[in-house]
């Protein structure tokens, strides 16, 4: 039995773990957007909003001072400050302009700070940039302000300025605890550098804190991925994300300094993945979508359980926000119109927001349809299901419209990934991992498009 069930999982990994699909962090994901949605249109989008429509905002620092060779972000480095001082005062017109565009602007509940590595701005700069959304922009009381914190450059003065703005929330990217590991993708930060950072700031008030681990990296092996699991438990972190390692060289041309040899084969990665998910079940985490986990009592945790958790370009979310504004080179909003991307250059970003205050360089309107087939995408990717009868019944639309892959869907039930009675579609615990091979049967746009996209599991 153990025989056939090894022979049966490896058969679905070889059929189903490989493939190219997106993570859908939205939909219609961004390979799709264009340029014919300007910053005419954009203003158009701001300037409907209205004071019952809730917001948060993303801001893109897209500065490192070194450059991590595994990473997928768009960054750069900056060993000298002055071009990141330029980049914050050009940040502070957009959000001058972005804010005065908004028609009634609502209440923020979310502010989440992103990168790159946002600690590159020094204390100085961060503090004046969060006293510029204070002043242009109603934040709830209890709104959550998250930080992506590289400990590496993390000093004690930028632990006072994040509590004195209120940061409730840092995520750490640990990635791998293992020398090697560190070495092949260009991040060395000890474990000890961790605890102390982490140290700090739990001593200013800062105690929700989420940590983000790989697997698949170079030399990686399951052993190391679970040793590294063990010892971020150490800390107590309130979240974990599980990430595999995306190797895009076409995309992110420093990849190539990752030897393709060195990584996991699908065998491995599938490995690693299962055992630091185990470990964390283990540990009595939550499990969270896919890929995060969180100890029981989080607020994520919480929408886990009560059918409510969110999906947006930070990955799993308690944000139920209808509007999020992107702000900063490459950043993305999303709008109740649709989706709008930042010009991803920094150089050309920094001129166009000089110009006209907008530097757009394209983006995407979401039609009736798109709207019905991201909420059934979201509904798999965060709880694992959806209804699609009453899904289509509640906007109004013919079910046969979204089943242009019925084929594909009978298939993956014929393979045990999915129960599907025609109305409720259900991930089984064997689909689990495919789950985004799943959502992807309903993405009108994957079957016709050219984009490339990182492999399943």
């Amino acid at each position: 039995m153990m025989c056939t069930a090894d022979i049966t999982e490896r058969a679905l990994l070889q059929k189903y773990g490989t493939r190219n699909v997106p993570r859908y962090t939205s939909y219609p994901t961004a390979p799709h957007f264009h340029e014919g949605v300007d910053a005419e249109i954009y203003k158009s989008w701001l300037g409907a909003l209205d004071a019952d429509t809730s917001l948060s905002l993303y801001l893109h620092v897209p500065f490192c001072k070194e450059l991590c060779w595994y990473c997928g972000c768009a960054t750069q480095v900056a060993r000298k400050y002055g071009p990141v001082s330029e980049y914050a005062r050009v940040l502070e017109r957009e959000i001058e302009t972005v804010a005065s565009h908004i028609g009634q602007p609502g209440t923020v509940r979310h502010i989440h700070w992103g990168g790159g590595s946002p600690n590159r701005l020094n204390a100085h700069d961060f503090s004046s940039l969060m006293a510029v959304l204070r002043n242009r922009f109603t934040l709830a009381k209890d709104a959550e302000i998250a930080i992506e914190i590289d400990v590496r450059s993390f000093d004690d003065s930028l632990v006072e300025a994040y509590a004195l703005a209120g940061i409730s929330r840092a995520s750490l990217g640990l990635q791998d605890f293992t020398p090697a590991v560190q070495t092949a993708i260009h991040r060395e930060q000890p474990f000890d550098l961790v605890a102390d950072r982490v140290a700090a700031l739990r001593a200013a008030g800062i105690d929700a804190l989420n940590f983000d681990l790989m697997y698949g990296l170079p030399y990686q092996s399951t052993g190391d991925a679970v040793r590294s699991v063990e010892m971020a438990l150490s800390l107590e972190p309130s979240r974990v994300a599980v990430f595999g390692y995306a190797h895009v060289p076409w995309m992110r041309k420093h990849q190539n300094l990752i030897s393709a040899e060195a990584l996991p084969g699908a065998e491995a990665r599938r490995d690693q993945a299962v055992a630091m998910t185990e470990t964390l079940l283990s540990a009595g985490y939550v499990q969270v979508g896919l890929d995060h986990f969180a100890r029981p009592g989080d607020s994520m945790a919480e929408v886990t359980e009560a059918g409510t958790l969110k999906r947006n370009f930070q990955g799993y979310t308690t944000d139920d926000a209808a509007t999020l504004l992107g702000l900063g080179a490459s950043s993305i909003s999303s709008l109740p119109n649709g989706y709008i991307q930042n010009i991803a250059n920094t150089r050309l970003y920094e001129e166009s927001i000089r110009k006209t205050g907008f530097a757009i360089a394209r983006g995407i309107a979401v039609s009736a349809e798109d709207r019905l087939r991201r909420q059934i995408i979201e509904d798999l990717m965060c709880a694992g299901r959806t209804d699609v009868a009453t899904r289509c019944a509640e906007a109004g639309m013919d079910v046969r419209t979204l089943l242009g892959n019925q084929t594909a869907l009978e298939e993956m039930q014929v393979d045990g990934l999915l129960s599907w009675d025609g109305a409720v579609l259900e991930i089984t615990t064997d689909g689990r991992p495919y789950v985004r091979v799943v959502a992807a049967c309903f993405d009108a746009y994957l079957q016709t498009g050219k984009a490339r996209h990182s492999q399943a599991v």
